[in-house]
């Protein structure tokens, strides 16, 4: 199994998630099961079906977080010291080279990428063009709406 890049902030949401599904989630599903079965017959019990449904999409979920959590590399990026370049984890200052716009992204994970936080996955295509560059250096993205220019005003490791 392959290592899952992880910023330690990733790491703490993915094993609070894991901690709610164990000790609240599976608590409340139990119980939804066994009401559904004091109602009896169990070949047309719908509560029942959902209950059961539910029971295998939270262990299935507590399973992926287990093995996520397991095979991940957890990376602090105030720890990191890469020369100024950009690298898992960094934040980076970008102004488009259109309109003049500025913004910043951090390059995280595909489990927390957010792009309401500002967070882009390390796989995006803005990420893959910003890994391994520096501070001045002009990046081209392929965005959805054509190609598009970005200078890098900045790259930070907090």
């Amino acid at each position: 199994m392959n290592s899952v890049p992880l910023t330690k902030y990733g790491a703490e949401l993915l094993k609070e998630e894991l901690h709610q599904l164990k000790t609240k989630e599976r608590r409340i599903v139990i119980d939804a099961i066994a009401e559904a079965r004091s109602h009896g017959d169990l070949s047309e019990n719908a509560e029942y079906d959902a209950a059961k449904e539910r029971q295998a999409f939270v262990e299935g979920r507590i399973a992926e977080l287990e093995g996520k959590l397991s095979s991940a590399q957890i990376i602090d990026p105030a720890t990191l010291d890469a020369d100024g370049r950009v690298v898992f984890g960094a934040t980076v200052d970008l102004e488009d080279l259109e309109s003049g716009q500025k913004v910043s992204y951090q390059i995280v994970g595909v489990d927390e990428a957010d792009i309401k936080l500002n967070k882009v996955s390390v796989t995006s295509p803005i990420a893959r063009a910003l890994i391994g560059k520096s501070a001045e250096d002009v990046v081209e993205v392929q965005a959805p709406s054509g190609p598009r220019e970005y200078e890098i005003l900045e790259v930070r490791y907090v």
